[in-house]
């Protein structure tokens, strides 16, 4: 038998000392956050180091390249499909801008906004990068069979939407 997790044991353990309490859903938060953590620290993260970036800074270049070309977007836009906090957003751009992977332009469309752009350099980098990621978080999710994988994207789906 496999040894237990992390949430696992954390659940044991208030089965123990609070039988009172369901700890079902603890267990399961638990795990997805344990998931989520090995994966970015262990699996992802090696893989932006390659190409010279954080997390972050690979989400911010691979949201504007997927709008597709000009590859431009809000700073509005680029929070919003990020999920990071506005603070979060500006550094992360500030950095980007000095290694010269975006610029900040003006909005034609509003006098007192600005668009955020990849400079042709940002294009190359995360078109390098975009095709490893891929084939990492595929390799990831081999263990699971495709009809798990499907099942398990729309148990994600359906809590998310739940929340």
């Amino acid at each position: 038998m496999a040894e237990k997790d992390r949430a696992a044991k954390a659940a044991d353990a208030w089965r123990r000392e609070r039988p009172d309490l369901d700890v079902q859903a603890m267990e399961i938060i638990g795990r997805l956050n344990e998931v989520s953590a090995l994966i970015t620290r262990e699996h992802l993260q090696p893989g932006f180091d390659r190409f010279g970036l954080q997390g972050g800074e690979f989400d911010v270049l691979a949201t504007l390249r997927r709008a597709g070309a000009p590859f431009t977007l809000t700073p509005t836009a680029l929070y919003e499909a990020t999920m990071l906090s506005s603070g979060g957003m500006t550094a992360r751009l500030d950095r980007l801008q000095a290694r010269d992977l975006i610029r900040r332009q003006p909005n034609p469309d509003d006098r007192r906004g600005t668009l955020v752009a990849l400079t042709d350099a940002g294009l190359a980098l995360i078109n390098q990068a975009i095709g490893p990621h891929a084939e990492n978080e595929t390799r990831l999710m081999s263990a699971l069979s495709a009809q798990e994988r499907t099942h398990l994207n729309n148990l994600l789906r359906q809590l998310r939407a739940a929340l």
